[in-house]
């Protein structure tokens, strides 16, 4: 026994594995190689034609390999009808994916088509399932959605000459439906082969999935490959003929077109396939998504700046051949962004959802006889949710409250007539629509704002925020505020400098969109006209005294001690308190942003009329200094009430009855004074305050500490805090030697000069 070589014999996975992932990235290489080269050949043969040709190249192929007829259990003919029925989807499917390469070009291609069903299949269920398998399979989805965008939005399809393919813009079905679909949408052609592959990548994961379960009955996926295939060949025979005889060839010879067909058949669709399945068996599904994946992709950008204009390979493999010229669909920084973007998002995606242990391992048991389970990450790994269910919870929070609603009501109307404005500007080609387009999106930012507000107010309290939320709502007014004073500074300087200096005013159309506008915004201010109507409470002086004894207050409200022979406090948290017209300070910056648009859209029907009817050109920089100036001081008060808010200041509604609470404090029995009175607002609804009452040595602490949360209750302070201090403690904290009662003597002295020590409020000798 070698008890000491643990080691000995044991076959490393990676060095055995090394081999097939090479055969694979080799694979994946030379497959990109030959689309490459496929796209060189559809520039002189017909997109029909190039398919029948590669299929019946490839079926030539797969019969001797696989022999199907003699291999296996005979088809039945339920069988046969699923089979054909495989084949016809096969067949439009690689006639759609090989009609996006000749609208794209292959690098695009690539990136758009050659990902693995397991890849896809994780991304569609990270955004659209609630089984996503964690946060970070939602990231690897929207970086997989991302780089699809940045193809759609920041590719700049390069061509160096701009010529039609052999089939030309309506000499096939396919182009014919395809240029009607891309017509009806309205997107230029690159885009619409962009569209395309996404949708074949789809369907394609689909087919795979299907192909899988029907492989079962057949008798093996290599046998349905090459039945497939066959027939495929067989379906695409007619149509072949019908193109070859009815439209002209640019094929000047068929000879040099032998070797690169032959080389596309053999690289791209029969030994891809094979390697593809012996990767699959030997490593498995996910390895080989990664690695193929991450040599496909890779290969394909070097390959596009080879087969590019600045590249050796500018003229193709194939040279110019026959009568098409070069169309070339170069590499561009959307392309290289959106391919980097797809090899992370294969990085996130391309691994397998650990399997989660509920079950804890026991480890032992405690001093008391209880078990102790050691539970793994598996364990206490949660699951994320996907966007779809994330976007119904914010949709539910936000239709649940009138307030969110009407915001997010009113952002729907205002995002489609922004969006409509922008589309007829750029129809028209009018830049003051485009321009006012834009103007009214950025206003859409101050709804998101108010919006986001409304819905966070409403969140619980937490931990590290044990005051919740509210204070959010007085953020939103504040910097809804701060943006509006920008507006209106930056509107009343411009107005300055036009009206010294009028310019020339195209009034065309602009008096029509200035009533839609103005249309739009009258909606908002009769939504939003509540917030504005709102008034404060005065609050009022508290109505009761409290003398002598006392009682406790019925209201319903709460309070806890800590009770020594010095000191006690109490937290008082009233349930009931006097109901008050407060301000919502989100929801009135709201209102202030929808009534600066609807004074603008005003300003501008007004010195649209009078500059189109008598040519006065002041009046456009008039009308923007009297909105300016309108929207400033309307925006004053709201700026005023959030910075007292923000920086604590109390209440102005209830300054008076803090006063007077404060005097009927002085004159209950067993206190006599009090200190560090602070009383404050955290947000429209919500008042705190706190108190230091100093007390006798023989006074009912829980007795003081009610009849002074009572006080303050009828004032309107919900969250009030009352902390009751003796003799001892006092003295303590004055940090003098001297004893309570000289203390007091003190005290009278000051107040018989009129020295009044600020730290202290009326002390009362016993």
């Amino acid at each position: 026994m070698l008890s000491g070589s643990t080691n000995l014999g044991r076959v490393d996975s990676t060095s055995r594995l090394a081999p097939y992932i090479i055969l694979l990235v080799i694979t994946k290489c030379l497959r990109s190689l030959g689309l490459f080269l496929a796209y060189d050949v559809l520039k002189v043969v017909h997109l029909i034609i190039f398919v029948f040709l590669i299929k019946a190249g490839s079926a030539a192929l797969l019969l001797p390999i696989q022999r199907p007829f003699s291999s296996g259990k005979r088809l039945t003919k339920r069988q046969w009808i699923r089979v054909f029925r495989h084949a016809f989807f096969g067949a439009l499917i690689t006639l759609l994916w090989i009609f996006g390469l000749t609208l794209c070009g292959t690098v695009r291609t690539i990136l758009l088509f050659e990902h693995s069903d397991v890849v896809v299949s994780a991304a569609v269920a990270a955004l659209f399932t609630g089984r996503g398998g964690g946060p970070s399979r939602t990231r690897g989805a929207v970086v997989f959605l991302t780089a699809i965008l940045s193809l759609l939005l920041f590719d700049v399809d390069l061509k160096l000459t701009q010529v039609e393919h052999p089939e030309g813009h309506h000499n096939s079905a396919i182009t014919h439906i395809f240029y009607q679909s891309i017509s009806w949408l309205g997107v230029s052609d690159h885009r619409g082969g962009v569209l395309l592959l996404v949708l074949m990548l789809c369907i394609n994961v689909a087919y795979k999935n299907t192909s899988r379960k029907l492989s079962v009955d057949i008798g093996g996926s290599k046998r349905l490959h090459a039945y497939s295939t066959l027939l495929q060949a067989i379906m695409l025979l007619p149509w072949a003929l019908f193109h070859m005889f009815i439209h002209d060839s640019l094929v000047l010879s068929w000879w040099t077109l032998l070797f690169p067909l032959a080389a596309i058949v053999l690289i791209v669709f029969i030994l891809d396939y094979y390697v593809d399945s012996v990767s699959t068996n030997r490593l498995d599904v996910f390895k080989t998504s990664r690695y193929g994946a991450y040599a496909i992709f890779t290969s394909a950008l070097l390959l596009a700046y080879y087969w590019s204009s600045e590249g050796p390979g500018a003229d193709g493999i194939l040279g110019k051949m026959g009568k098409g010229g070069l169309m070339e669909h170069g590499l561009s920084g959307g392309v290289v962004f959106s391919g980097l973007l797809f090899i992370l998002a294969t990085r996130i995606l391309g691994f397998p959802i650990p399997k989660q242990n509920t079950k804890g391992s026991l480890v032992g048991y405690t001093a008391g006889g209880l078990p102790l389970y050691n539970f793994t990450g598996d364990a206490l790994h949660r699951t994320s949710q996907s966007i779809m269910t994330i976007s119904k919870n914010i949709l539910r929070q936000i239709l649940e409250e009138y307030d969110s609603r009407q915001i997010f009501y009113y952002l729907c109307i205002n995002l489609a007539f922004t969006f409509i404005e922008l589309a007829y500007g750029a129809w028209t080609n009018s830049l003051g629509l485009i321009s006012d387009g834009f103007h009214m999106l950025f206003d859409c930012t101050a709804l998101v704002v108010g919006l986001s507000a409304a819905v966070m107010s409403r969140w619980k309290a937490t931990r590290i925020f044990s005051y919740g939320f509210g204070r959010v709502e007085v953020l939103s007014g504040f910097v809804n505020g701060l943006f509006l004073v920008v507006i209106a500074c930056f509107v009343f300087i411009a107005a300055i400098g036009r009206l010294l200096d009028p310019p020339e005013i195209n009034t065309e159309k602009l008096l029509t969109v200035s009533i839609a506008g103005l249309l739009v915004n009258m909606i908002g201010i009769f939504a939003f006209s509540h917030a504005h109507s709102h008034a404060h409470g005065g609050g009022g002086a508290c109505s009761q005294s409290h003398g002598g004894g006392g009682h406790a207050p019925s209201g319903s409200h709460h309070g806890h001690s800590h009770n020594s022979s010095s000191h006690s406090h109490s937290h008082s948290h009233d349930s009931r308190a006097p109901a008050k017209k407060t301000t919502n300070s989100n929801m009135q910056g709201v209102f202030l942003h929808v009534l600066a648009d609807t004074l603008g859209s005003v300003g501008v029907i007004v010195s649209s009329f009078l500059i189109g009817q008598f040519g006065l050109l002041v009046a456009d920089p008039i009308c923007s200094i009297f909105i300016a100036v309108m929207i400033f001081l309307s925006v004053l008060p709201l700026l005023g009430q959030t910075a007292a808010i923000l920086v604590q200041r109390i209440p102005p509604e209830l300054e008076n009855s803090i006063a007077d609470g404060l005097k009927k404090v002085k004159l209950l029995d067993e206190v006599l004074s009090y200190r560090e009175h602070h009383f404050w607002c955290h947000s429209a609804e919500n008042f705190a305050g706190t108190l230091h009452v100093q007390v006798t040595a023989q006074a009912n602490e829980q007795k003081v500490i009610q009849q002074v949360s009572a006080i303050f209750k009828e004032c309107g302070i919900q969250n009030f805090s009352v902390q009751v201090e003796k003799e001892a403690y006092y003295q303590h904290m004055s940090g003098l030697s001297v004893t309570f009662d000289q203390m007091v003597e003190m005290t009278q002295q000051l107040n018989a000069i009129g020295q009044q020590d600020d730290g202290l409020y009326d002390i009362k000798a016993v």
